[in-house]
């Protein structure tokens, strides 16, 4: 006796968001490992403040998830987050 497995498919919009979001992060790598290079060969900043701008770049980043997560629970609707986003 062979049994139907129903498939669906994938809508549109969330194949749209998974490239859109594959190639964001595709490229906000390519600039994120080749900045370093372009800042201290090209513009001549000292290893040290490469640094400080990395630091300072990585605890804003963790600030910011931190306050983002409590802003969409007390918000409550993601859409409106997600397009600001």
């Amino acid at each position: 006796m062979s049994e139907t497995i129903a498939t669906h498919s994938i809508p549109r919009t969330v194949w749209a968001l998974g490239f859109v979001s594959l190639f964001m992060d595709f490229s906000s790598e390519m600039v994120h490992s080749l900045l370093p290079i372009f800042l201290v060969g090209t513009l001549g900043i000292s290893i040290i403040t490469l640094g400080l701008i990395e630091g300072i770049a990585e605890a804003t980043a963790l600030i910011v998830k931190v306050f983002s997560g409590a802003i969409s629970d007390y918000v409550g609707r993601l859409k409106g987050l997600l397009l600001v986003g």
